[in-house]
């Protein structure tokens, strides 16, 4: 249910709000993370289902990239989307914004982009889409947000904000 709900809200967003060719951004925080002592931690079993889960919702979706900052918690969140669209997962410098999206947006126009990152840096990342302050830095605890940026031109987007 929540991947037809996904799939058709991205379909009807896409159509109602842009005559031209945009770009679908979605962001993602990385999944839960092992608690092993260092600072690039795998995924923990709460992690692996939860990145199972994204990809279950996006499996309708026509993905056209896959950006992950290069760290082990963010690359596994996506490696299931990557495995299932046969993509791979593409470093990106966490605290890279508008030259870097803008370029994204021209790249990929038309298609859509899923972005893995921490919960410092999907608000500003989100942020930067839209143009204003929408979001602040993400609770610690807090794996759920999915966030869905449609856009032409970076700073002018559209939101659409889901939990999972």
């Amino acid at each position: 249910m929540k991947k037809l709900l996904l799939t058709t809200l991205l379909f009807v967003f896409a159509l109602i709000t842009f005559a031209q060719d945009p770009t679908t951004f979605i962001l993602v925080r990385h999944a839960e993370k092992a608690d092993d002592g260092t600072r690039n931690p795998p995924l923990n079993e709460e992690g692996v289902s939860r990145s199972a889960d994204l990809a279950e919702m996006l499996s309708k979706q026509e993905i056209t990239a896959l950006y992950s900052t290069p760290f082990k918690r963010t690359q596994e969140t996506l490696q299931p989307i990557a495995d299932l669209k046969g993509l791979d997962v593409l470093d990106y410098d966490p605290y890279a914004k508008g030259e870097w999206l803008s370029s994204l947006a021209e790249k990929h126009a038309g298609g859509t982009v899923v972005i893995s990152g921490h919960s410092n840096t999907i608000p500003l990342l989100a942020n930067a889409l839209l143009g204003n302050e929408t979001f602040a830095q993400f609770d610690e605890s807090d794996y759920t947000n999915l966030i869905i940026i449609v856009t032409d031109e970076v700073g002018k987007g559209k939101l659409v904000r889901l939990k999972f």
